[in-house]
């Protein structure tokens, strides 16, 4: 822990369950209690890549990783920590708007963490990047056709997406099924859709402008030779599990 820094603490939880009503409203505490529930209960770090910076050339240069890990991916990091931190400090001191102000910062700040954390895993070296017979090959033709159709599906719709955001394939528990689904800015997929999420593109400039400058479209048709087929199948595989078991 580098110095200065403060750990999110239990106390605010039980400070969230037990305010009196005529301090905080009884649906806010509920709402930051479950909040602070489902977040580190220290601060989070920014994970190391699975692979060098370099491992994704040509489709992403090194240049492009380092940059997008080191600056963009730990400035979400360094603000998901303020925010849970301001937030903590908030529901200990009772405070409402404060508490309601943090649901936009938490949301962008913790989603694009999030993002990105999956985002790297579902990357590997172009030599690594086959989708093999199995659990996740099947349900794509059931649910497509084919792979080049799910491709050409998800591909299609991340490169329309209007400013920045992101293209998932997701795995809906409900149906069963494999969706291709949108988000724009860092909204979380399955916090904002249900929908759990098996393989993300980035489409924030970003992301491939050092590469592609504007031309999106170049960039998406490429990544797939970098996708880790066999970490989006374990991805789907325990949530079938985990569907399965409840």
């Amino acid at each position: 822990m580098g110095k200065g820094q403060k750990l999110i603490i239990d106390t605010s939880l039980r400070a969230a369950s037990y305010l009196r009503s005529d301090i905080i409203p009884r649906e806010v505490s509920k709402a930051a209690t479950a909040m602070l529930s489902s977040v580190p209960s220290k601060v989070v770090t920014l994970p190391d890549l699975p692979y060098d910076y370099n491992a994704l050339e040509p489709v992403i240069s090194a240049e492009t990783m380092t940059l997008h890990h080191t600056k963009h991916h730990n400035t979400y990091v360094t603000n998901f920590n303020i925010a849970l931190e301001k937030l903590d400090k908030a529901v200990t001191e009772g405070d409402t708007s404060g508490i309601i102000a943090l649901e936009g910062p938490l949301k962008f700040n913790g989603g694009g963490h999030l993002n990105h954390s999956l985002f790297w895993n579902n990357l590997c070296a172009k030599g690594s990047s086959e989708l093999k017979d199995g659990p996740l090959k099947t349900l794509v033709e059931d649910c497509f056709g084919d792979v080049a159709t799910m491709k050409q599906n998800l591909s299609s719709m991340t490169v329309a997406v209007q400013g920045s955001g992101w293209g998932w394939l997701g795995f809906d528990d409900k149906s069963g099924r494999i969706e291709c689904v949108t988000r724009s800015n860092q909204d979380p997929l399955e916090a904002t859709t249900g929908f759990v999420p098996l393989l993300g593109i980035d489409v924030w400039e970003h992301a491939y402008y050092v590469d592609y400058r504007n031309v999106r479209p170049d960039y998406v048709n490429a990544i797939w030779d970098v996708i880790d087929w066999e970490v989006v199948e374990q991805r789907l595989v325990g949530a079938q599990n985990k569907l399965e078991e409840s």
